[in-house]
């Protein structure tokens, strides 16, 4: 059994037991996370909701909360000595699976 939640603008194939990263939530570590944006459900059958599945959630437990790897943004303009170099790393929330209430 799987599902597809939307959650910080993106959308995630899960199943219960799976760790994934997701856009930061601002929750501590150990409490439980809700998500109600559940855009398909499969069990034997797919489900697709219009937008999203009536009376559908997955429930998650918070793990950790942190900073992805620095992504190095270089920007360059030849002949004219124009360069800048940036970077930027990303907040995540770390969550596990528990439960997927269709």
């Amino acid at each position: 059994m799987y599902a597809i939640i939307a959650t910080g603008g993106k959308q995630y194939k899960v199943a219960e037991g799976d760790i994934i990263k997701v856009e930061k939530l601002g929750v501590e570590a150990g409490e439980t996370v809700t998500f109600d944006q559940v855009l398909a459900i499969s069990n034997d059958s797919l489900t697709v909701g219009n937008p999203t599945v009536a009376n559908a959630s997955v429930s998650a437990t918070v793990i950790e909360e942190g900073k992805n790897k620095k992504v190095i943004v270089y920007r360059y303009k030849r002949k004219t000595g124009y360069h800048k170099k940036n970077g930027h790393r990303q907040a995540y929330t770390k969550v596990k699976i528990d439960k997927i209430n269709a």
